[in-house]
């Protein structure tokens, strides 16, 4: 029985980027990308509307946007429900960056050029808990 596919929603101010990070969820780690931004403000007020559990399970988020930043995008999500997960996907992958990021909520972060095998890995948890 195939597993359910979860639904994924992107915040990444790349356009090649964003296509091709949807592209690969949902071909590899069976993501429905439900939608996307790419400003801090634009995330967050997708997130506000979007405050039910079952409008999302997965948030990725990029650091550095357009305008404004990963971080206010990750306290917006600090009101949601427990099934939802927040991970960063970031080229700036300091140990400042994560340990911030893992401050403000943030369940996972991935270096976007090095660790999509633990991305991948971590969406498997997402679409099967427990």
């Amino acid at each position: 029985m195939a597993a359910m596919r979860f639904k994924a929603y992107l915040v990444e101010d790349s356009p090649v980027i964003r296509e091709n990070l949807a592209g690969f969820l949902e071909d590899v780690a069976e993501a429905q990308v439900v939608a996307s931004a790419s400003t801090e403000q634009e995330a967050i007020d997708w997130l506000r509307l979007h405050a039910s559990k079952d409008d999302w399970d997965l948030t990725i988020i990029d650091l550095f946007l357009q305008r404004g930043n990963g971080f206010g995008v990750i306290r917006a999500c600090r009101h949601r429900a427990p099934h939802q997960k927040v991970v960063v996907l970031s080229n700036y992958a300091t140990a400042d960056m994560r340990e911030r990021s893992r401050a403000l909520g943030a369940d996972a972060f991935f270096d976007k050029s090095a660790e999509l095998d633990q991305l991948v890995a971590f969406c498997e948890k997402v679409r099967s808990p427990g």
